[in-house]
């Protein structure tokens, strides 16, 4: 993420400018919490807030530009000092996700960015918020406790039954899944290390849809596709060409 200037968040990076779109890379997370902090305090920042949070843990080898997942919202450090940091957050952030209604003294999840040599024990997040759901019902079952979270049609459109879905930045497993909203399972130790251990009916959380599910849904739209070549133009794919191909 070099010559990223602090506060415009995590995006894609080219070669030292931005202008080489060809060697982009993108910042991802795992959706594996690795603690909670708290909201020191918030304040306004042109059209965008400043928030300082306090993490439970020190934030070891954390250095200003680095990109950090905030309930899931992927955030850049402005600043840091042993387990406090800083990040600016955009009126686009705040329009889609639960950060447009924070308040001091709120519990957050946090994970900062996935290095190439870690293990990815959840699924590949991206920290780029969809939108927001409300936790609609919990219901213990065994050990474990089934959360029920409703989602608008713009969201539910993307979630499969055993599919992945990050819920404050939480990697979990949908269970069951409607036009409405899903299902989740949640773990004891996820329950004790994260947010939606305690967060009650009622409650807003940020959502991310598995990425996979928008590109199937781009190709599957007749999206026009540029190829190389002579810069010919394809369309995607659509029913009519799975019928003629033989998968329908």
């Amino acid at each position: 993420m070099a010559n990223r200037k602090p506060g415009e968040g995590c995006y894609p990076v080219g070669k030292g400018d931005g202008q080489n779109p060809e060697f982009e890379t993108v910042t991802m997370f795992t959706g594996i919490i690795e603690g909670l902090g708290t909201i020191h305090s918030i304040r306004s920042s042109g059209q965008g807030s400043r928030l300082v949070i306090t993490a439970d843990y020190l934030l070891e080898n954390t250095r200003i530009g680095d990109s950090i997942a905030v309930n899931g919202a992927c955030l850049t450090a402005v600043a840091v000092s042993g387990k406090r940091f800083e990040v600016d957050v955009s009126r686009e952030t705040l329009r889609l996700t639960t950060l447009g209604t924070a308040k001091t003294g709120e519990r957050v999840n946090l994970e900062r960015a996935l290095r190439l040599s870690d293990r990815i024990d959840g699924h590949l997040v991206a920290g780029h918020v969809d939108g927001t759901g409300q936790i609609r019902d919990r219901q213990a079952a065994g050990n474990s406790t089934v959360v029920a979270i409703g989602v608008p049609k713009s969201l539910s459109r993307y979630l499969i039954q055993k599919g992945s879905v990050a819920v404050d930045g939480i990697s979990l497993t949908v269970n069951d899944c409607d036009d409405a909203g899903f299902t989740v399972s949640i773990v004891p130790h996820t329950g004790r290390v994260t947010t939606i251990g305690f967060k009650q009916i009622g409650a807003p959380v940020n959502i991310e849809t598995d990425m996979i599910g928008k590109y199937v849904e781009k190709f599957m739209t007749g999206s026009k596709i540029e190829t190389t070549g002579k810069g010919k133009a394809g369309s995607g794919v659509d029913m009519d060409l799975l019928a003629k191909t033989g998968f329908l």
